[in-house]
């Protein structure tokens, strides 16, 4: 099977084959609380099995609802925040082009609700100018401050435009039965698909909250559900064979010997967002009673030439993980005749190979300077490799934080802002 592949040769400075075994019995319970509902935060492991149990008819009606957005508008902006949206930014940055040709008539998709910056929303109002738009409003409650206050902004915006008929541009992802956008959307007719009760926002982008978007991209949401029931069946394997529970021990092993910091890296823009979505997931599962590994990030090669001084020689406290795209172009590196900037030597290789060896020759530099390293090869950009990805780093998630001891599904602590933010603002009681 062309899969994700788990690279460990940078940690054998670091693991000694005996923490491997001696944390296997631990990986083995923490595996069996996840897959058998016995941890803590059992009532949110819906998304464990919801590549093979969805829903589909609902799956049927969102292909249905993305076709309808693509032909009746230019622009979708998708307003969420953290698992609302992070999932679905992640996938469709990954898979569509950075930039696109003069003139084109794809479906452009913009992402709000994110911040509460004025600025922000004003030129994205700007940027959508003329164009038909429709907006995907994901929120379980409908009372998040970020997304609610943008989206009260768009639906003016919708309704001035378009009149009555703005409600055939509002797709709301919310909750089943409840809530403020549940009432709203059954009041004003809005098509609605369902963030489930037993799935967490940070897990959710293999729901409708996901998959809406990704398939309004012009994704195929099919192939992306299919790397992730796969996903599953593999991540079932034993412990010697199984790259997610090896992540997860890893990782472990690690942070119990003073490595705090875990720097997600990759050599491909392409994959930016899959380390903020990837951010929250850890971040918010295990950071909490004063425990957890911090999620950072790091795009390479760009960040050697800002963070590399202090990755390579500063404190070690850190290891990283390498998400390693499998190269897909052939562009080359042409001769120059005057050769001044000295890189003749590079001509007909191509900038995949270059970025290979650069990223092989960071990897060395810092093993040899004490950093551990973990190397997740990706065979290729594509939805099915995309659905695996994720699937992967949820389980491995699940698992790590059971290893921790702490309930990965909750998320206590970001309620304190919250409610500073709500009294400074003068908000009822």
């Amino acid at each position: 099977m062309n899969f994700l592949h788990l690279d460990e040769q940078y940690l054998a400075n670091f693991i000694a084959p005996h923490e491997w075994s001696g944390i296997q019995p631990q990986v083995a319970l923490a595996a069996r609380q996840l897959e058998q509902g016995e941890g803590l935060g059992n009532d949110y492991l819906g998304w464990l099995d919801w590549p093979v149990g969805y829903d589909r008819e609902e799956f049927e009606r969102i292909q249905a609802a993305a076709r309808r957005i693509r032909k009746q508008s230019k622009v979708l902006v998708v307003v969420g925040i953290g698992g609302s949206y992070l999932g679905a930014r992640a996938v469709i940055e990954a898979l569509t082009p950075a930039f696109r040709p003069q003139g084109s008539q794809e479906l452009e998709v913009y992402f709000a609700g994110t911040n509460l910056s004025g600025a922000y929303l004003d030129q994205l109002i700007a940027a959508i100018g003329e164009r038909d738009f429709s907006v995907n409003m994901i929120s379980k409650s409908g009372t998040t401050t970020e997304p609610a206050i943008t989206f009260r902004v768009l639906r003016n915006l919708l309704e001035s435009r378009y009149g009555k008929q703005a409600c055939q541009r509002i797709y709301a992802t919310t909750d089943k039965s409840r809530g403020a956008l549940r009432t709203l959307a059954d009041r004003e007719q809005y098509d609605t698909f369902v963030v489930p009760d037993d799935v967490g926002g940070r897990f959710s982008v293999i729901t409708a909250v996901g998959l809406l978007p990704i398939a309004a991209a012009g994704i195929d949401i099919g192939q992306f559900m299919e790397g992730a029931k796969d996903a599953r069946a593999l991540y079932q394997a034993p412990f010697a064979e199984n790259a997610c529970y090896r992540y997860a021990a890893a990782r472990n092993i690690l942070y119990r010997k003073g490595y705090a910091i875990e720097m997600l890296v990759n050599y491909d823009p392409r994959l930016h967002y899959i380390a903020e979505w990837w951010k929250q997931l850890y971040g918010e599962s295990e950071g909490k009673d004063g425990k957890g590994i911090f999620p950072a990030a790091a795009d390479l090669t760009a960040d050697l030439h800002s963070m590399g001084q202090y990755m390579q020689d500063g404190r070690r406290h850190l290891f990283e993980t390498l998400v390693q795209l499998a190269p897909d172009s052939d562009r080359a590196v042409p001769a120059d005749a005057d050769n001044l900037d000295g890189l003749n030597y590079l001509t007909g290789k191509t900038l995949d190979y270059v970025n290979e060896q650069a990223a092989l020759g960071t990897l060395q530099a810092h093993r040899d300077g004490g950093v551990p390293a973990l190397v997740l090869q990706l065979p290729g950009a594509t939805p099915y490799h995309l659905g695996a990805l994720l699937y992967f780093f949820m389980k491995a998630c699940g698992v790590s934080g059971y290893l921790l001891g702490v309930n990965p599904f909750d998320q206590p602590g970001v309620e304190a802002y919250k409610r500073n933010m709500f009294r400074l603002l003068g908000k009822p009681t």
